[in-house]
């Protein structure tokens, strides 16, 4: 299976990956490269949702996309919540390169308030949330719509997860195999 590098420049997004830097649940950096890749199905949605938003006004910023099945370990071994993270055993859609974390930014690249910050493991996280503010609903409907509209799926428990219909479809990937040298 290929996987396609998501570039700001090829696709015109802002790439935040946490996983490369403190700024995650593990406070600590899980990827020694700052790269996003996804397989060659989630590439085109990914390209179809960015012009959807872009008709009405965003962009995105991506926090993570393919995840080598070694950082699956790495997540689980450091919290092991299944509400949040796939067992290792099972295999995440992102060590399948089929699932997009990511954010909406306005025109001004300001991102938008989604009511917590990626990765935060509480219910205030979940689609539907009626503990954050009407601004933040809105905003997450709006992802929701835009992502939805450019045939993605979503995790209900997490407001910035997306992933491809069926992702169990495509195989897991390691580091070594997908050739992507992140960890």
């Amino acid at each position: 299976m290929t996987l396609i590098e998501i570039t700001s420049e090829k696709y015109d997004v802002e790439l935040d990956i946490r996983y490369a830097s403190n700024h995650n649940f593990t406070e600590a950096p899980i990827y020694k490269r700052h790269v996003c890749f996804l397989n060659e199905e989630a590439a085109e949605k990914l390209e179809r949702a960015i012009q959807l938003a872009a008709a009405m006004g965003y962009r995105f910023r991506l926090f993570d996309g393919f995840r080598p099945t070694e950082a699956v370990q790495v997540l689980w071994d450091h919290t092991p919540d299944p509400v949040y993270l796939s067992h290792p055993s099972n295999g995440s859609p992102h060590s399948r390169g089929a699932a997009i974390d990511l954010t909406l930014l306005d025109v001004a690249g300001q991102e938008q308030e989604m009511g917590t910050e990626f990765d935060a493991m509480t219910d205030l996280s979940h689609h539907g949330s009626v503990g954050i503010s009407a601004q933040a609903q809105k905003n997450r409907a709006i992802l929701l719509g835009i992502m939805t509209a450019a045939d993605w799926d979503f995790y209900r428990n997490e407001w910035w997860h997306y992933q491809l219909f069926r992702p169990r479809r495509y195989p897991t990937l390691s580091d070594a195999a997908s050739g992507a040298e992140m960890m």
